[in-house]
């Protein structure tokens, strides 16, 4: 099973600009993922979908999504509009007022959730969500299962953006997944940088974003005193992939940009190749991936 990734989007961040900087940058990333071989099963667009919360934006993503040789699948965040994204996506599947849902015909169950508190900038939990999400958790006890939502559940170190541990929202949520031992972690979006950690017992990965990067500073910020800083960097436009081999996940992060190739597998590297295939117990000499 092979699940790609994008975050943070941000279309109608410049919404008069018909060649809208955000909207190249998500271009060259659904290329890659169309041209990558093996493709894609999934690909979740895990939040901050447009900059916002207009249907103008919503409808270009539905555009720049359209016709893709794979499934998308939606989770929302902080500069998401509910009422605004379901008016423009009215086949996706709503709960108890919230976007969330389980995709179940993966190897692994997937299950989507909705942080967004309209309004708030950090996630949010609640006693109606956790219900939900304790339901669907009872549903199936042994099952492997990835927890997939817009905001982490961690600090990250990088001031302006932390989630503080203390937040309600965040007890609420480890509350409904400590014990789960057939949770086999998070993956998330929001800090528009690749991060990973161990939180309650799981992984946490958060993906790069499509549209600009978090600037990575991890000082102290006074909201007192600008300091000039840098907050926002045009590093390349990133994605996940998380790659389920039948035992583990595995997540690599890409960036979508010209790579200067230093080897190819060639004639003169293939004893090299052959070389370290055969060191694997009962190699016969080639690897595919599950």
């Amino acid at each position: 099973m092979l699940v790609a990734q994008i975050t943070d989007i941000h279309l109608g961040f410049e919404p008069d600009s018909p060649g809208e900087f955000n909207r190249q940058r998500l271009d060259r990333v659904v290329a890659e993922l169309v041209a990558m071989n093996p493709q894609p099963d999934l690909l979740l667009a895990t939040g901050d979908l447009i900059d916002r919360g207009d249907a103008d934006s919503y409808r270009r993503l539905r555009e720049a999504l359209a016709d893709l040789p794979f499934p998308v699948r939606y989770a929302l965040g902080n500069h998401d509009e509910r009422a605004t994204f379901q008016a423009v996506f009215p086949e996706v599947a709503f709960a108890d007022g919230f976007l969330q849902y389980v995709i179940e015909d993966l190897p692994v169950r997937v299950i989507v959730l909705d942080t967004l508190e309209e309004g708030r900038h950090g996630g949010a939990f609640c006693d109606v969500r956790a219900a939900w999400l304790n339901a669907r958790l009872d549903e199936e006890t042994t099952r492997k299962t990835l927890i997939v939502q817009h905001h982490p559940p961690i600090e990250v170190g990088i001031a302006w953006m932390n989630t503080d541990p203390a937040e309600p929202w965040v007890e609420m949520l480890a509350a409904c997944l400590r014990g789960r031992t057939n949770v086999i972690g998070l993956v998330c979006g929001h800090i528009h940088r690749a991060v990973t950690t161990h939180w309650e017992d799981l992984v946490v990965a958060t993906c790069p974003s499509t549209a600009p990067q978090v600037a990575l500073d991890l000082r102290p910020i006074d909201p007192d005193t600008p300091d000039q800083r840098a907050l926002i960097v045009a590093d390349p436009p990133g994605y996940a992939l998380h790659w389920w081999n039948g035992r583990e996940l595995i997540t690599h992060w890409e960036t979508a940009e010209d790579h200067t190739v230093l080897a190819r597998y060639d004639a003169n590297l293939q004893g090299m190749i052959q070389g370290m295939l055969s060191e694997r117990p009962g190699s016969d000499g080639q690897i595919a991936a599950e």
